[in-house]
């Protein structure tokens, strides 16, 4: 069974999704189904956490940047959050994503 699509509104910073385009202020506007809300969701709130792991290592001078796997979890899923914006969003959406080349 088909499920209808609906508008909804990403703040990619600060994770939100909203069925409302003036409640805050939005970076992408997407037509989603209610199961890929859910995944947009799962991804978001898995950035979230691993913010919190990556603010505890980072009191641990000696590992750099690129030797951290919280650091690498977090910019995959950064990835994923952006494909799944770009596959769902408008064509200003799109074209953002195009040209900020997180995608290539």
């Amino acid at each position: 069974m088909d499920q209808e699509k609906k508008t909804y509104y990403i703040t990619v910073g600060s994770g939100e999704i909203s069925q409302s385009s003036t409640d805050s202020a939005w970076n992408f506007k997407i037509e989603a189904t209610d199961d890929e809300i859910i995944r947009l969701r799962e991804l978001f709130d898995q950035n979230y956490s691993t913010e919190w792991r990556s603010f505890f290592r980072s009191h641990v001078p000696y590992v750099q940047y690129h030797h951290d796997r919280e650091n690498d979890a977090y910019d995959e899923t950064v990835v994923e959050v952006y494909k799944m914006i770009y596959e769902l969003g408008d064509h200003e959406a799109r074209s953002h994503i195009e040209t900020m080349g997180i995608l290539e």
